[in-house]
């Protein structure tokens, strides 16, 4: 029993299964010697989370910067919410004016407010989008070290452009600077 054969001392070579500190890895060796890095289970769900980790932040700050564009043409554009609370408005000042009401007081009711209430809605819609943009931007700063891709920045500070841009537009529209109601005198 003193000596093995070549196919035994593989044999037990392949059955040994050592564990390094290190790494929690298995290393198994094969019939040719060569030595084989084998993750345990726990081991290899954390490499794939890593990895998962590390695409899906990038694919938020793409939706995050492509978010915060449209958002900012919405803004300057007008929304569906806007067109709506818009007409809600006019409704509420054709109701609540009374027909002895003077002309000014009646523009202001059915016209003015609804041109407010759009413009309000506008610069919802513009701060969402500055916001939004600003936080993509931002994020490589707060625990994602890695290079943030041109096309995100890009995307994004065309958000935050459009975002400022319908945000000085709203505030002009809402004080009545910018296309103001014509005078009843």
């Amino acid at each position: 029993m003193g000596t093995k054969t070549v196919d035994e001392a593989a044999d037990e070579q392949t059955a040994d299964l050592t564990k390094t500190d290190a790494s929690d890895d298995v290393t198994t060796t094969d019939e040719t010697g060569e030595a084989e890095d084998l993750l345990e289970a726990g081991d290899e769900a954390g490499a794939e989370d890593g990895a998962g980790t590390q695409g899906a932040t990038g694919v938020g700050q793409g939706a995050g910067a492509v978010v915060s564009a449209v958002l900012g043409l919405v803004s300057l554009s007008g929304s569906w919410i806007g067109t709506i609370a818009g007409a809600r408005q006019t409704l509420v000042g054709q109701l609540q004016t009374s027909s002895t009401a003077g002309v000014a007081e009646q523009i202001q009711a059915v016209y003015g407010d609804a041109w407010q209430a759009t413009a309000l809605w506008a610069g919802v819609f513009a701060l969402l989008a500055l916001v939004t943009g600003v936080v993509v931007l931002a994020r490589p700063a707060f625990g994602n070290p890695g290079p943030q891709a041109p096309w995100i920045k890009s995307v994004s500070w065309a958000g935050v452009v459009l975002g400022v841009i319908g945000l000085l537009l709203a505030v002009l529209k809402y004080t009545d600077a910018l296309l103001g109601l014509p005078s009843a005198s």
